[in-house]
């Protein structure tokens, strides 16, 4: 438990993750506003098309960066953990879509800027926001099991 604690607490660890973040949540975002923003597409549509880009966005510069010490090499290595980031982060997504859900659909909440609604945006980036803490501490735990 120790190991766990200390490989979770890691600063640097943190600091990576967050940043990688912040890069999943930009690309994310981008999409969404794109998708939403002229009221072309649902919001949990649009939030499912730009997670799915963020979150192997994401796995890459983590498996490279974040973690890059922690797992075995080679492809079939890095095809297990993307599948098993993907299951992982199905986790912090789901509260990111749960947020954004509600923000979105039980809220008269409206952000007009320039003649385009950009509340579903802000509702998903509180929603990512949420979602972080819960991704990172299964991604360290169960993707790249840094305990070991």
């Amino acid at each position: 438990m120790r190991a766990v604690l200390r490989a979770l607490l890691s600063p640097r660890r943190i600091a990576q993750f967050t940043s990688v973040g912040v890069i999943g949540a930009i690309s994310e975002t981008l999409v969404v506003a794109a998708l939403t923003a002229w009221g072309t597409a649902d919001p949990l549509l649009a939030k499912a098309v730009g997670a799915e880009i963020s979150i192997s966005l994401m796995f890459v510069f983590n498996d490279r960066v974040t973690f890059a010490t922690e797992g075995a090499s080679g492809l079939r290595h890095t095809l297990y953990r993307w599948g098993r980031s993907h299951l992982v982060r199905s986790g912090g997504i789901s509260v990111a879509f749960i947020v954004l859900w509600v923000l979105t659909t039980q809220t008269t909440v409206s952000l007009v800027v320039a003649g385009a609604n950009l509340w579903p945006t802000v509702a998903n980036l509180i929603g990512i926001g949420v979602g972080l803490s819960v991704n990172y501490v299964a991604e360290s735990v169960f993707t790249w099991q840094v305990h070991r």
